[in-house]
């Protein structure tokens, strides 16, 4: 008799974790092939380096894949231009059961140090078997006062879309 190996989902370690544990800090430096005719970066390339930096950043916490499930509204609040350099941060702000939010924050910053918010959004990932099937994660560590209140106000932006959905 053969048995299948178990699922890796199955023997991952799921005691809770720390946001601080699968924060992502992303660099990267606009380069021409990233700006449009106005030498400002594509907005498309600047949601692809988020994307990727959060998709990490939901992996880490996971210890397994996770895809994209939404993205929350995204406002760019200042244009990154060539040159720049792009700060990416990634931590995780909520869990539920097989989901989590992703809060993504990007500073743009200049040649002279000079660094200014570009964007904030917060994403939603799901952890999934090789199946493509929602699989548990470990629960989020809430350590400090400043990981509570953001995952107060994350699952304040949870119950919102929750109720966007059944609209």
């Amino acid at each position: 008799m053969t048995t299948s190996p178990p699922d890796a989902a199955t023997h991952r370690d799921m005691t809770a974790r720390s946001p601080t544990q699968s924060e992502v800090i992303m660099t990267q430096l606009v380069l021409p092939q990233h700006t449009n005719a106005l030498g400002t970066a594509f907005g498309g390339q600047v949601l692809s380096w988020v994307d990727i930096a959060a998709g990490v950043c939901a992996g880490r916490h996971a210890r397994a894949v996770c895809v994209t499930a939404s993205f929350d509204e995204v406002h760019f609040k200042l244009p990154i231009h060539h040159g720049d350099v792009v700060n990416i941060q990634a931590i995780v702000t909520w869990t539920g059961r097989s989901s989590m939010e992703v809060r993504i924050r990007v500073d743009r910053e200049q040649i002279d140090g000079q660094r200014q918010r570009a964007l904030e959004a917060f994403a939603t990932f799901v952890c999934v078997d090789s199946s493509g099937k929602p699989q548990p994660i470990a629960a989020l560590e809430l350590l400090t006062d400043d990981h509570r209140a953001c995952h107060a106000r994350a699952a304040q932006r949870r119950a919102k879309r929750l109720q966007n959905r059944t609209r």
